[in-house]
């Protein structure tokens, strides 16, 4: 979104960070319950989810939040 766009629509630019926002939240705590809950004590399956975690996010927001 261009600058202009933003001061036309600021709107649009709030409802952008906020999804943005809830989206980062839900990560951290996706990451985190996993982390505790299924991989306590295990370092690489536990990298290795998180990663996966974090790819299935910026996914998710690529396909449907981020808005060209």
């Amino acid at each position: 979104m261009s600058l202009t766009a933003a001061r036309s629509h600021p709107e649009t630019s709030v409802r952008n960070n906020t999804q943005l926002a809830l989206a980062v939240l839900a990560l951290v705590i996706a990451v985190v319950v996993v982390d505790v809950l299924v991989f306590k004590g295990h370092f690489w399956p536990r990298l290795l989810a998180n990663i996966g975690i974090v790819l299935v996010f910026i996914a998710f927001y690529l396909r449907f939040l981020r808005k060209a």
